[in-house]
């Protein structure tokens, strides 16, 4: 990760920001893991904002209008009182959109990110983060994707603060994606306003024991430390894949299972990366010889080059 500010804003940039599994299990609005699944930009100044984009999702990402990553560019540019240059993007997009995998959080800090740049504002890190995170409602996902590995994060007023561990890891993370998505509005809707002591302890212990498993390599405490009560029951329903997929934590080398964000996907964290058997074991405890399974490993945060 770097904070690069470059004196000449109107030089090429190019960015490369990796998916995320927010939630992570327990890890509520507090824990992100970053996924190397990537949405790649070159951006240009030019006489007019165009995008030509590739990749997943190619025909979503190529609109200029209700753009994620231009709206929050310009906004950010509007709100620090700068003009924004029209930029030429050239996107390509690796990161499924509505599927739990932090593709809103990557074009929320693409869009900072692009703002500091072309209008030279010279933030650090730290407001770059924050300003991503204070617009995405909740930190998890934002500081994963900048930070990348394992990052538990947290707002405090004005002030985030930043851990993160896992980086070098090489267990192998497979995510289930099923063919419909779902919106983090609906999937927050499912929740309870409340929450039994009972809950609350058991996730706060999970949590604590998922962190130090992340620091200390240690595989053999995740299948305890992904389970969840505050929000995996409550989603249940809109994604079906969770409980046909979480008795996979009794299948050998398979370390935990948890829902990826809001859902609907599944992401499975195993011993070895790229299994060569784990794709088709996840699909017959689908029951659907052709859900979409994606294979890729931890990812270690953003790169970013001006000039």
């Amino acid at each position: 990760m770097s904070a690069t500010v470059t004196k000449d804003s109107s030089k090429p940039y190019r960015l490369r920001l990796p998916a995320t599994s927010a939630n992570l299990g327990p890890g509520f609005d507090a824990l992100g893991l970053a996924m190397a699944l990537y949405l790649t930009i070159d951006a240009t100044v030019a006489d007019s904002f165009h995008i030509d984009a590739t990749g997943r999702n190619a025909d979503l990402c190529a609109r200029v209008e209700d753009n994620l990553i231009l709206t929050t560019y310009v906004d950010v540019l509007a709100t620090a009182g700068v003009l924004a240059r029209r930029l030429h993007l050239q996107l390509h997009n690796e990161i499924p959109l509505g599927m739990g995998c932090g593709s809103s959080a990557s074009a929320l800090l693409a869009g900072v990110l692009l703002a500091n740049h072309f209008g030279n504002l010279g933030w650090t890190g730290q407001q770059i983060l924050r300003e991503a995170c204070c617009r995405e409602g909740h930190p998890d996902n934002a500081a994963a994707c900048y930070l990348g590995g394992m990052t538990a994060s947290c707002i405090r007023g004005d002030s985030i603060f930043t851990a993160t561990c896992g980086e070098k890891l090489t267990w192998g993370l497979t995510l289930a994606l099923p063919a419909e998505s779902l919106a983090t509005q609906k999937a927050r809707a499912l929740l309870p306003a409340h929450y039994s002591r009972e809950d609350a302890v058991a996730n706060i212990q999970s949590t604590a024991l998922l962190v130090a498993a992340f620091a200390q390599g240690r595989g053999d405490l995740l299948r305890t430390a992904m389970q969840d009560r505050i929000h995996q029951p409550y989603r249940m329903k809109a994604c079906p894949l969770l409980p046909l997929l979480l008795p996979l934590t009794e299948s050998p080398g398979v370390l935990g299972v948890a829902l990826s964000g809001a859902g609907p996907s599944v992401l499975i964290i195993s011993e070895e990366a790229d299994s060569a058997s784990l794709p088709a074991i996840v699909r017959q405890a689908a029951g659907d010889q052709l859900l979409e399974v994606i294979q890729t490993k931890i990812s270690t945060g953003i790169l970013e080059a001006a000039g």
